[in-house]
């Protein structure tokens, strides 16, 4: 694997920018997107109005509700994929089963951790999202950690800078 840490090139193609409400995966996938110039996209612009409108009322979501988003991050994934062009991906992909499906050849996850106290004060500052705070302990309770060698754990009291620049360290020296 060819990594220059300090450039932000690498030769994973597609990064998934996990974890709950309020972990910061946009903020850091943005900062992560700039530094190895990939595209981003935030999937929470892929939820079906339905789905946006059972958030904002404060009702989680099922797997059926989730369904036709995993289809449409799967084909911005699959696009890139097919054309070859790196991507960083916010998605909060809480279950293993979801992970699985995004997951592929050249895909690692940064999963952005977080105390519950921490997550509660950043979503209780957090202007103009649709997601209801009080939906965060059903994301807790859905959330499955992930482990594996294709996940690297990062924890959200860190500056997203340090976050991106442990990322891209760890991404320069694991095994291709």
């Amino acid at each position: 694997m060819t990594t220059d840490p300090s450039s932000g090139n690498t030769s994973a193609p597609i990064v998934v920018v996990m974890g709950v409400s309020g972990s910061g995966k946009t903020t850091i996938g943005q900062l992560l997107a700039t530094r190895t110039e990939r595209d981003f996209v935030d999937s929470d612009q892929l939820h079906t109005p339905e789905s946006v409108a059972k958030m904002r009322e404060g009702i989680p979501l099922t797997d059926d509700d989730r369904e036709p988003w995993l289809e449409a991050i799967e084909g911005v994934i699959n696009r890139h994929r097919d054309t070859g062009r790196g991507l960083v991906l916010a998605a909060s992909a809480l279950k293993g089963i979801y992970r699985e499906r995004l997951a592929g050849p050249g895909t690692v996850f940064v999963f952005l951790h977080g105390t519950p106290a921490l997550l509660r004060e950043r979503l209780a500052t957090r202007k103009g999202h649709f997601f209801d705070p009080h939906l965060l302990d059903s994301q807790l309770a859905t959330l499955e950690e992930p482990h594996g060698d294709d996940i690297y754990r990062a924890e959200i009291d860190q500056t997203p800078t340090h976050i991106v620049d442990g990322f891209l360290t760890w991404l320069a020296h694991r095994p291709a």
